[in-house]
């Protein structure tokens, strides 16, 4: 693929903050339907699929120009999940800390999604999820309400900020579903 072709991505620029008070209409995750205990089973889960995404040949194809391919969003995902390993540590380590901000276009462009293999981003997909689900699974209980803001000053707690990652997830896995046929 071209560098030509990744600047034809229309950056997303939408605040994707309003999953957190209902379910999404497009790939349908409900907040509600998420128990905390169990951010790091559905984050390995979800590792799986991608796993199984990246071994379909069709991987590096994008099913339109202005659209990414599986392995495009598979390193978002890797990238995702490294981001929120991030936070997650930096909330249970301080009071109330501010993100960095972190634009996903940006990085798209500066580490090649578009040029990735999709055979090389599965061994960096896998460790970041498997980091990032221990870091859920060992969030004691009274840590969960620790908040954290982003950069636009948007409120999280370690719990929100889990199903928050979590809709990304699910999400990215809705938007490439016809390689898998669903």
């Amino acid at each position: 693929m071209t560098t030509e072709q990744a600047a034809e991505i229309t950056p997303d620029t939408k605040d994707w903050t309003w999953v957190l008070d209902r379910p999404c209409p497009d790939c349908g995750f409900d907040p509600a339907a998420v128990d905390r205990v169990a951010f790091g089973d559905a984050i390995r889960d979800n590792t799986d699929f991608w796993v199984a995404v990246l071994a379909d040949p069709r991987a590096g194809e994008r099913p339109e120009p202005t659209v990414w391919s599986p392995t495009e969003y598979a390193c978002h995902v890797r990238d995702v999940h490294r981001v929120f390993l991030g936070r997650v540590e930096q909330m249970l380590a301080e009071d109330d800390p501010r993100f960095a901000n972190w634009d996903q276009d940006e990085t798209a462009v500066a580490e090649r999604y578009d040029e990735q293999r999709a055979a090389d981003v599965v061994p960096d997909l896998v460790a970041a999820a498997d980091a990032v689900a221990d870091a859920y699974d060992r969030v004691a209980e009274d840590a969960w309400g620790r908040p954290g803001r982003r950069s636009n000053g948007s409120l999280f707690t370690v719990e929100t900020l889990g199903s928050y990652h979590l809709h990304d997830l699910v999400h990215h896995r809705w938007d490439v579903r016809w390689i898998m046929g669903e």
